[in-house]
């Protein structure tokens, strides 16, 4: 990780996103950002729509739901090494045309729910690839800590989708059919390649040799692995009170619009905790908090033991959630931990890896509550999570704090 030398003068210029949306490049990758990923929300919800439709399975309306993350670790591990071969400008269109084609088929009226299940999951297949490389190129296109902001806002636009994005599409399919809503993916997808397509400049591939074992590169190199099980433990405990919502809300008692409440409290605290750090804090100050706020969020989650109400348990949910703002501290130093000619391979194992542990998560935290109560399998993802994060979190301040020339860094544990 980088952290100022002895020779630094003065700290680095607070930037704020005002100044990132000045440029003109990031608002083309922005707009597209927006496009693509509204027609994902609504692809994944009328997707399922259909699917319960043209056949009365819950088994395989939730297949549906988890061929929109599942696929990531394939396609993040097979189609990694393509994402630092060809210019990004490239890929990241190719992939969106590619997302059009397989909704376009799904809209056709005579596709089958296998076939519909197939291309849902090609979909997702390709996302890890365009994430990676859309990342690597805002390194390109911005510098310093107008990139890391550049990530913040990238985040702050899934959260909000997912705050907002249920209802919206519940909405939707109030007056559109399922496969008309579709067809909204299709535009966006084939908005968000033409937006790339002209509003983006050409690069030239990163990788100047077809290197092989690139991943391998990365993954043996103990600072990035470090920052990696970083960036994807908090959430693959935090994801559990998401998966449990709906069991909560009954063993409380209270409605099914609980359950909303309870989806809704830790994207909301994230949005306000990266809003407040990027727009308040200067890098130097973010980086030291890094560490801190990681800790921070997973004990709060054995609030849980004590069975809090419903207003409680929100508020505690908001609060983890707005720990979330030390991923963007630790943005910067897993860039800068990436070989150049890496970079665009890392940010997708880095994608692939957070979607593929989330989803076990969820997995593992239903498994549990089969035969635990939820109050516990919450305050119990909580005290391992922070056991488990910890000890990442030391190695990380270890390795630092040996790193010669470092005067700061990580606030000491």
């Amino acid at each position: 990780m980088t952290a100022p030398t002895a020779t630094t003068k003065t700290p680095p210029r607070r930037t704020g996103y005002r100044d990132v949306f000045a440029v003109r490049e990031f608002r083309a990758v922005f707009a597209a950002h927006v496009l693509s990923l509204s027609g994902t929300v609504v692809a994944v919800i009328a997707l399922a729509v259909l699917v319960y439709r043209d056949t009365g399975s819950a088994l395989l309306t939730a297949v549906s739901f988890a061929l929109s993350f599942l696929p990531y670790v394939l396609g993040g591990a097979l189609l990694a090494p393509l994402a630092d071969r060809h210019p990004a400008r490239r890929v990241l269109v190719t992939c969106d045309l590619v997302c059009a084609t397989a909704t376009a088929l799904m809209v056709l009226p005579d596709t089958p729910v296998p076939a519909l299940l197939a291309l849902q999951a090609l979909t997702s297949f390709v996302a890890p690839l365009f994430s990676g490389v859309r990342a690597a190129s805002l390194g390109d296109i911005l510098h310093g800590d107008a990139f890391v902001l550049s990530r913040s806002l990238m985040r702050i636009v899934a959260q909000s989708a997912q705050i907002g994005g249920n209802a919206g599409v519940g909405l939707l399919l109030v007056v559109m059919s399922p496969r008309g809503a579709l067809l909204i993916t299709v535009v966006g997808f084939l908005g968000s390649a033409l937006i790339l397509r002209c509003g983006t400049r050409h690069r030239p591939p990163t990788a100047r040799e077809r290197a092989t074992g690139g991943t391998w590169t990365l993954l043996r190199d103990r600072q990035v692995r470090r920052l990696l099980a970083l960036f994807w433990l908090p959430p693959a405990f935090m994801v559990v009170p998401e998966a449990l919502a709906a069991p909560y809300a009954t063993e409380l008692g209270v409605g099914t619009a609980a359950v909303g409440l309870l989806l809704a409290a830790n994207p909301v605290g994230s949005v306000a905790g990266e809003l407040l750090a990027g727009g308040l804090l200067r890098p130097a100050a973010r980086e030291r908090l890094v560490l801190p706020l990681a800790l921070a969020g997973l004990p709060l989650l054995l609030l849980f033991a004590a069975r809090p109400g419903l207003t409680s348990a929100l508020l505690i949910l908001c609060a983890a959630g707005m720990t979330s703002a030390y991923s963007l501290g630790l943005d910067r130093w897993f860039f800068d931990a990436l070989p150049e000619e890496l970079r665009a391979r890392g940010m997708t194992l880095l994608t692939a890896g957070l979607m593929t542990v989330q989803g076990l998560g969820m997995t593992l935290g239903g498994l549990v509550a089969e035969y635990v109560p939820t109050h516990v399998v919450l305050a119990g993802a909580g005290g391992i999570g922070a056991l488990c994060v910890l000890a990442v979190a030391r190695s990380v301040y270890r390795a630092e704090a040996r790193r010669p020339g470092s005067e700061t860094g990580p606030t000491a544990m």
